[in-house]
């Protein structure tokens, strides 16, 4: 067999120079961290019912990006920042009751947002570039940069420590704040380190897939993880495997769009990652309805089965 013939399986689902191509190399390594990272603090994101919170944060780093390229810096550093103060008055106005929580999501959320609008209106007219709102509201994988990679691996490190740290209260509280407040957990407290652990993982969705777009990586693959598992350690290792996934798969069909007709334009990394994510979700569900109908089938065959041996 010649060399090229070996190669032909590969090309028909890598374009040319994808392995080659360093931008590639940096989003597939910077698309795993991220994906791992959000796995595993989307599942507890999923568990507390706090996927509104999530969507937020991804709102709220609307104005930390557009803020960050108005100042001329890395917009991942604007939308850490961004997040990191909203969680913190998020925390402040009242975010330890599930009704002072969706208050307080609210009233950050509005602010954030108006301030977004004004920082992408002054970042337009006074460099005249339109490409900062579609880099912040739907990322721009190809356009990372290597120098960001360290950064990204201290905040996603950063995340999982939290994590860790505080995983057996953090279930606990998650599951029953009641239950959890009688046995001496710091409620308030571990609530507030897991906000902050998912305000800086919605930062690093954020510079993958947009800040519009960074909830569908956080919650869907850890949604689809937990219909196929009660497990929790589990459920973060499904989740995180979706999620790499996805991004990989979005990764090769943005790269061979470039490629496709007509025209031969890039598609957005987002639109794949999301699609993937949304078809995940559905088949988790296969499963469990698979199950379900096996559930009812059983007592209805069972009078049958009896009265055959009788």
């Amino acid at each position: 067999m010649s060399l090229d013939q070996s190669r032909a399986p590969a090309a028909l689902i890598f374009a040319s120079g994808f392995f080659g191509n360093e931008a590639v190399h940096v989003a597939l390594g910077v698309g795993a961290a991220v994906a791992i990272v959000a796995g595993v603090v989307g599942v507890f994101t999923v568990i507390r019912g706090q996927s509104f919170a999530g969507e937020a944060f991804g709102d709220i780093g609307t104005a930390g990006g557009s803020g960050a390229f108005l100042l001329g810096i890395g917009p991942l550093l604007g939308f850490v920042i961004g997040n990191v103060i909203g969680a913190g008055a998020m925390e402040l106005i009242g975010v330890q009751r599930p009704r002072g929580r969706d208050l307080a999501t609210g009233i950050v959320l509005g602010a954030a947002i108006g301030l977004g609008a004004l920082f992408l209106y002054l970042t337009v007219i006074s460099q005249s570039t339109s490409g900062a709102a579609q880099t912040i509201l739907f990322g721009s994988v190809f356009e990372i940069s290597s120098s960001t990679v360290p950064l990204v691996i201290l905040i996603g490190a950063a995340c999982l420590a939290i994590v860790a740290t505080i995983y057996r209260p953090l279930l606990l509280s998650s599951v029953s704040a009641e239950i959890a407040a009688a046995r001496g957990v710091p409620v308030r407290a571990i609530g507030a380190l897991y906000l902050l652990a998912l305000a800086l993982t919605v930062a690093l969705a954020a510079i993958t897939i947009g800040t519009i777009l960074s909830t569908a990586l956080l919650v869907g693959p850890a949604a689809a993880a937990l219909r196929l598992t009660k497990s929790t350690p589990r459920a973060m290792l499904y989740a995180a495997g979706i999620g790499v996934a996805a991004l990989w798969i979005g990764v090769v069909l943005a790269y061979d769009s470039d490629h496709w007709p007509p025209g031969g334009r890039l598609w957005p990394v987002s639109f794949f990652v999301v699609a993937i994510v949304f078809c995940a979700y559905v088949l988790s569900g296969l499963p469990v309805a698979i199950r379900e109908r096996r559930e009812r089938r059983a007592p209805a065959q069972e009078p049958a089965r009896l009265g055959a041996e009788g």
